[in-house]
């Protein structure tokens, strides 16, 4: 038998041992590392003839690198996002080798050097509430699978939850007493209790009841299920939003073309920030790590303000203002300060 090469000893080691014990990251995130040399190994193997088995960390010079970047981008069509996430995984990866493997550091700075050319900001996409109504109003609450689906659209909105969330709720993550929340379980296994409307408490209650996940029993089982009985999947419920979305669609202009349940969480926090609730309330409740990342929504609400007052007045009238500049006594005094 074939003794493994370093790179496969480190990158089982990084994968298996480090990310979960060490950095406490989640399967998701764990997976999506995985995926990362998974697509890096094929293109060694396909463009540069290299076979899986004789990969070693030398092998993995700046330029091949690079060369992998540009491959996923034309060969793949991965988008800069895309991009940018696959070189925060190899990132990782080399920064982990720093400190197991010393031997290659000048190797090492030199991937950690690549960058992605940035691209211009992308608007932050959401709905009115007007639309997100007719989206939520679209499921037949008169049939049981359609009951189901009102109640999670419900809580895709009122909880701002990332479709992951709302894949790995419990029904003993639900509070429906007094002041109901649900306890959201984020990137990294981070938890965060998030309040939700006495009406979407109320039909959650009604909801565990017809789906008899009432009772000690079932408090371990998923919140949502499909047909056989299992927690609902990432494209189980961008299924389920894109139906709705579309037959909203035709009876309301409101609602664009491309709707995907991560709309719903954008969406709620411009309706929290237009109802002038403080920033870092906001951030608690979407499970964000820097504020600066919830204060886009504010920036965006703020930009829409403006614009509206601009419109709604004249501009004042600039031009008639004196300049400051050319009064010499002015100047004078500015100067003695």
């Amino acid at each position: 038998m074939a003794k493994p090469t370093d790179f496969a000893y480190h990158l089982t080691k990084y994968l298996q041992m480090y990310l979960p014990g060490r950095k406490n990251y989640s399967i998701n995130t764990i997976h999506s590392y995985r995926d990362t040399f998974k697509l890096l190994l094929t293109y060694l193997n396909d463009v540069h003839k290299i076979p899986i088995g004789r990969v070693t960390i030398q092998t993995l010079s700046k330029d091949r690198i690079d060369g992998f970047l540009d491959w996923l981008k034309k060969e793949r069509g991965s988008s800069v996002g895309t991009l940018k996430q696959r070189l925060a995984a190899i990132h990782a990866f080399f920064k982990y080798l720093q400190k197991e493997e010393p031997s290659a550091l000048f190797q090492y700075q030199q991937i950690l050097s690549i960058t992605i050319r940035e691209t211009p900001a992308q608007t932050v996409g959401y709905l009115s509430e007007a639309a997100i109504k007719a989206i939520i109003s679209e499921p037949d609450i008169n049939t049981r699978q359609g009951r189901r689906d009102f109640v999670m659209l419900s809580v895709l909105y009122d909880t701002a939850a990332r479709v992951q969330e709302l894949c790995d709720l419990r029904v003993r993550d639900l509070r429906l007493t007094d002041n109901p929340c649900v306890l959201l379980t984020g990137k990294g296994g981070k938890s965060r209790y998030v309040p939700i409307m006495t009406n979407t408490a109320a039909t959650l209650k009604t909801y565990l009841r017809e789906y008899h996940l009432v009772g000690d029993e079932h408090l371990d089982s998923p919140l949502f299920q499909n047909q056989r009985h299992e927690k609902m999947t990432r494209s189980g419920i961008t299924y389920i939003v894109n139906k709705y979305a579309h037959t909203a669609r035709s009876k309301s202009p409101l609602i664009p073309i491309s709707v995907t349940p991560h709309i719903f969480r954008h969406s709620k926090a411009m309706h929290l920030c237009q109802a002038g609730i403080d920033t870092i309330y906001i951030r608690d409740i979407l499970g964000h790590v820097d504020l600066k990342t919830t204060e886009i929504y504010a920036k965006i609400n703020m930009e829409q303000v403006r614009d509206a007052l601009e419109k709604a007045y004249p501009d004042l009238p600039a031009s008639n203002l004196p300049d400051w500049q050319d009064n010499h006594a002015l100047m004078n005094f500015l100067v003695s300060l």
